[in-house]
């Protein structure tokens, strides 16, 4: 019997202009939960996705259970029992969950797709990652990303076939606690059964908890391979990014007047009668699980979403202001960062520069109407640099970029746009830690500079580290605002589930 399930050496992958991986080398054990870490950039996806068959190397060798591996497709690496969950979402939103969980391994009675069986099937998988109460049979279209990251766990979890090694590719990304919990079981189960586990994640918390032994990557090449709990998170961190980047957690400053009022928001069959204050200066965090109406909240707040009823008032107003769509909020100074930042923050195909510009382009036009290019591209070159995105200039595509830059460029063209009011939703979703220590201190110089700031995060002490205040969300409803001097991870928690017990009791 070998003694790796899995190894790849030598491994090369290059695309023009970009060398992704140069020689790199990954073995994998027997039943254990293997990390791959690095920033943005550094190679991660580019080796799960050879691994697992989507992409073909430029060289070097893979081998499965002692024998030559070579998935030409997804299909022989699932077939082999290699099984991946990518990083961005690849679910089909016009077919059902238990359709996409299924997709080409459908159960079928006399030449027909049999759905009840179908249905039971993935019931049962959904149950596993806790998600009991979604229907097999509604379309994918009508879950949150969070759930629908879920829904990609358990087709993961699903294949025809014994799982010999699964990839997870930030698969806590858009997670609470109670479902990473639920993850982290069955990631247990799998190992208990002999599986091996490639778990990518920023979130250096999850690696320590969950891996045996990891992997540093950096700028495409192997760092080196440690026992977990033999090596420090600066460890870590200064082997992922070649340099100490000190406190993760950036100062809190001073709030100052009101800079926006909520009260008795309802909208759709989530937010319920919700009220809140956000001051200039302030970072207020909005905490609760997946489904709790903290994304609905923000997007009603900006219009995206039509309200039932309530009101919102900006600055000292005495009246409220109608804020019927995304239009109306851009044209009072406010801004929305969307946790889908592929699907409705970014024009992937589209320039750096035309993605920057594209929130204000009658400030750079003549007239304000005829374009200047020059002007365009002065200004994303200069938010560019401010913001440190790594491109080969401001003409790349966005598409190219990897997901901390992404998030950078969205980030950009909000603050070309000189919003005052910045609703952020899931701003670190799937980037390095580099890249989030970053982004805090970005939010932290705006909130100094007086902007005010909500900020969604499924991550607990993100918000308990950036955050001057923290909100929290249960069942539709806003049940408890917690002062810095309040923060306990324990009690907010509680009320983050407190809805729901009363619903249930």
């Amino acid at each position: 019997m070998p003694t790796s399930l899995f190894i790849a050496d030598a491994v090369t992958k290059s695309y023009p202009g970009v060398r992704a991986l140069a020689g790199v080398g990954l073995t994998i054990l027997p039943g254990e939960v293997h990390a791959l870490v690095g920033e943005n950039g550094a190679g991660k996806s580019t080796l799960s996705r050879i691994i697992a068959g989507i992409i073909q190397p430029d060289s070097g060798n893979l081998a499965l259970d002692g024998r030559p591996f070579c998935p030409a497709c997804r299909r022989d690496a699932e077939n082999a029992g290699v099984r991946i969950v990518t990083q961005e979402l690849n679910l089909i939103p016009t077919l059902s969950v238990a359709e996409n969980i299924y997709l080409d391994h459908l159960p079928r009675r006399f030449g027909f797709v049999n759905y009840p069986r179908l249905h039971a099937n993935a019931a049962a998988l959904l149950s596993r990652v806790g998600l009991r109460d979604i229907a097999p049979s509604c379309p994918v279209a009508t879950l949150g990303v969070g759930q629908q990251q879920m829904v990609e766990i358990a087709r993961g979890l699903g294949g025809a076939g014994a799982c010999r090694l699964l990839i997870l590719d930030e698969p806590t990304a858009s997670l609470t606690a109670s479902e990473i919990a639920l993850l982290f079981e069955q990631i247990r189960i799998l190992k208990s059964a002999g599986s091996s586990i490639l778990y990518i994640s920023h979130r250096m918390e999850e690696i320590r908890n969950i891996s045996d032994r990891l992997t540093i990557l950096r700028d495409g090449q192997c760092v080196g391979t440690f026992d977990t709990p033999a090596i420090t998170m600066p460890q870590i961190i200064r082997h992922m990014v070649g340099r100490d980047i000190g406190d993760l957690h950036p100062p809190v400053y001073k709030r100052g007047s009101v800079a926006l009022r909520v009260r008795d928001l309802t909208a759709g069959s989530v937010v319920r009668a919700v009220s809140f204050d956000l001051s200039c200066g302030e970072i207020l965090g909005f905490a609760g699980l997946v489904g709790s109406g903290r994304t609905e909240t923000l997007r009603a707040v900006f219009g995206a979403d039509p309200c039932q009823s309530g009101q919102i008032f900006l600055h000292d107003q005495p009246y409220p202001t109608a804020i019927r769509s995304p239009h109306d909020a851009v044209s009072q100074r406010m801004a929305f960062l969307t946790e889908d930042r592929k699907g409705q923050g970014l024009l992937l195909p589209w320039s750096i520069t035309s993605n920057v510009t594209l929130t204000d382009l009658p400030r750079l036009s003549l007239g304000r109407i005829l374009r200047r290019p020059s002007r365009e591209q002065q200004a994303a070159s200069s938010l560019s640099t401010r913001l440190g995105i790594r491109a080969r200039d401001t003409s790349q595509r966005v598409g190219e970029l990897s997901g901390g830059n992404q998030q950078k460029v969205v980030i950009a063209k909000w603050l070309f746009r000189d919003a005052d009011i910045l609703l952020f939703d899931e701003p670190t979703r799937g980037i390095d830690v580099g890249a989030k220590f970053e982004i805090y201190k970005l939010l932290a110089d705006l909130a100094a500079a007086g902007k005010a700031i909500i900020v969604v995060s499924s991550d607990m002490l993100e918000l308990l580290g950036l955050c001057d205040r923290i909100a929290v969300m249960s069942a539709g409803r806003l049940v408890e605002t917690f002062t810095r001097e309040q923060f306990n991870q324990e009690a907010i928690m509680a009320a983050a589930l407190s809805q729901y017990s009363n619903a249930s009791s």
